[in-house]
């Protein structure tokens, strides 16, 4: 089974394994969903980089230990062993900011 990719690039929400935290939000097309499965390390599409391996330049790659879509099959759930930090900030997560 795979994401339905008919309408384009679907999300992937990314977990720690080992927390249950979640560490970031991205997206996947058919060619990084691919990549995913057969290295895998967290592979990803976007607008302005086209296909990228996360960590690939950072050394804070992302294996993957178990990967689940949603019922809708238009949704990915990648659960990681994170090898540093998730955010380019230098976050372990991206989601740390509070709204006001």
């Amino acid at each position: 089974m795979s994401p339905d990719f008919s309408k384009g690039l679907v999300p992937a929400v990314v977990q720690d394994a080992a927390t249950g935290e979640v560490l970031m939000l991205a997206y996947m097309d058919a060619e990084a969903w691919r990549k995913t499965r057969e290295t895998g390390r967290a592979w990803f599409h976007s607008r302005e980089r086209g296909l990228w391996e996360k960590g690939a330049t950072s050394g804070n790659t992302m294996e993957v230990v178990e990967a689940r879509l949603d019922c809708d099959l238009d949704s990915v759930l990648l659960r990681v062993n994170p090898a540093g930090p998730a955010c380019h900030t230098g976050a372990r997560s991206c989601f740390f900011n509070e709204p006001d």
